[in-house]
């Protein structure tokens, strides 16, 4: 499927482009494109990797004009661009609006009208039953995926969600380390909360089984344990050979929740099963209001809960140090 074609990645010098370009510099694409703001980490990249095989773009996603130029002549698209910080988007909402809303929407149509053939655009778990400005930036998002997808005639654009992935740069296990290291206590907002554990391999391999099977508007979700944030430290400082490392409470930060959750109740109703993955397809029904008043759906079954990290499967310290020994952006 990637066998002479041009990938771009949007943001594609945060922690997800570059696990993608880890997995696709020598493989059989003609190109791929690094599209972000940064030109300190492009240049770190055109370092590393030395390959005629990457081409990078400075610009700005809230800039549809910088977004035509480096989707011109693309095939395949990763959109995963973002403003990922709750408490910052917590602050300055509209900037998150700017780049989470406006700029997917600037992806799209610019995709759309250069007959771009795949779009895989990247969601939070923050989207489900949002409470914060991040979150509900996300969610909009996905409408505008959403209505996007409805519309386009040869671009096939669908959705993956994910959870907290470990080792992802403003994730919590780097600053845990760093704190050991430092000899500081290992701060967490709430011992009972629960986060879903997933590492950046995992996440690309999320998109690239949205990006094979995906239809227009398909929601992509791929099941993974959790743990809880007492554990988390636990395993950590087992990890640091610190043991008996401390760890200082410092309460929910702006817009936390206690879990995350990956599909709604609603969501998770009318989902697909797939084994390893969730799929959520798009709502077909058309905006011909009136059908619905005189004929109704039936109601789908909505007494089971969501899938949310409260719900998966548990990881003991044990098990979080499996998981973390596996992980390639980690080094104990």
């Amino acid at each position: 499927m990637f066998k002479g074609k041009k990938l771009l990645i949007t943001g594609g010098t945060g922690s997800f482009g570059s696990t993608v370009l880890q997995r696709f510099v020598g493989s059989d694409l003609a190109e791929i494109r690094i599209f972000s703001r940064d030109e300190k980490k492009q240049e770190d990249q055109r370092i590393q990797y030395g390959s005629d095989q990457l081409s990078f773009h400075i610009g700005d996603v809230r800039d549809l004009a910088s977004v035509r130029s480096a989707i011109a002549d693309v095939d395949y698209i990763f959109h995963a661009a973002a403003l990922k910080q709750v408490p910052s988007c917590e602050f300055f909402p509209m900037e998150a609006v700017k780049t989470n809303v406006i700029g997917t929407d600037n992806v799209l149509t610019a995709a759309i009208d250069a007959g771009v053939s795949r779009v895989v655009c990247l969601s939070t778990d923050k989207a489900v039953y949002p409470i914060n400005a991040m979150g509900i930036s996300k969610a909009m998002m996905e409408k505008v995926v959403g209505a996007k997808a409805r519309n386009s005639a040869d671009t096939r654009i669908s959705i993956t969600r994910y959870g907290n992935v470990i080792g992802s740069r403003g994730s919590v296990i780097p600053l845990f380390m760093e704190q050991i290291r430092r000899g500081q206590p290992m701060t967490i907002t709430k011992p009972s909360m629960t986060r879903f554990m997933m590492t950046l391999e995992q996440s690309v391999d999320l998109v690239l089984y949205a990006f094979e099977h995906g239809s227009k508007g398909d929601i992509f979700v791929q099941k993974a344990p959790a743990a809880r944030l007492s554990v988390l430290t636990e395993a950590v400082a087992q990890l640091m050979n610190t043991p008996n490392a401390p760890v200082k409470v410092i309460g929910k930060r702006h817009g936390e929740k206690d879990y995350e959750a990956l599909l709604s109740v609603e969501e998770l109703a009318r989902g697909q099963d797939l084994g390893t993955f969730f799929r959520v397809a798009q709502d077909g029904r058309s905006l011909n209001y009136s059908q619905f008043i005189t004929d109704g759906e039936e109601d789908n079954d909505l007494s089971r809960d969501g899938y949310h990290s409260s719900n998966t499967q548990q990881l003991d310290a044990q098990g979080v140090c499996d998981l973390l020994r596996s992980t390639a952006a980690l080094e104990f």
